[in-house]
């Protein structure tokens, strides 16, 4: 097959927990991807080391549990899902080995091939949210679209998503005909880019 063949997927981390391991700079940084998206994410952070700025961060937050120790094996009880955030190949593959057994989908900073998801780009505009994913062969580009997109997506788009929600409770008839009067509400989206 071609092309991207990864199914894009929207989690309600708030409902999961989450394993973090590392916490250096790639763990601050994906510490805070997981917040800025999902600010009520229940993780554990485990690392020997936690830069300051984790610690920061952390403290904001009282979802986010720090455990400055080496990893372990245990560390995957009650978890969904791991990130993994190490410079350290025997580690990556101890997570990687320890996730697959327990049937846990990883993640792990710049190693696409270890991972079973990737983190996309996002923008975020409201109640709208695009994630951009290059299939983990370029997160610079994907950086560049959303750059783009944030540019060229009207500042008050979550007005429009407001007003459709609204437009949807007080809709009558069946399904069919639900859908045919949002199509036509919202053609002008449309419309007005192909003049």
């Amino acid at each position: 097959m071609e092309g991207n063949t990864l199914f894009p997927v929207f989690i309600k981390l708030h409902t999961l927990q989450t394993l973090l391991v590392g916490a250096g700079p790639i763990g601050l940084e994906k510490l805070s991807a997981l917040l800025n998206n999902s600010p009520l994410a229940q993780i554990k952070v485990v690392a020997l080391e936690i830069i300051p700025e984790v610690e920061e961060l952390s403290r904001n937050f009282p979802n986010v549990h720090l455990h400055q120790k080496a990893f372990e094996v245990q560390d995957m009880d009650g978890v969904n899902l791991v990130m993994a955030a190490t410079n350290n190949e025997l580690l990556n593959f101890e997570i990687r080995a320890a996730a697959h057994e327990r049937k846990l989908l990883v993640n792990f900073a710049d190693k696409p091939a270890l991972c079973d998801f990737y983190l996309g780009s996002v923008v975020k505009k409201g109640d709208l949210k695009i994630a951009i994913s290059t299939n983990g062969k370029s997160p610079t580009v994907a950086k560049r679209l959303k750059e783009l997109l944030n540019e060229s997506l009207p500042d008050d788009i979550d007005t429009a998503l407001q007003q459709m929600a609204a437009l949807r409770l007080t809709l009558e008839g069946d399904f069919a005909e639900k859908v045919r009067v949002l199509n036509e509400v919202t053609s002008v989206l449309i419309e007005n880019k192909k003049k």
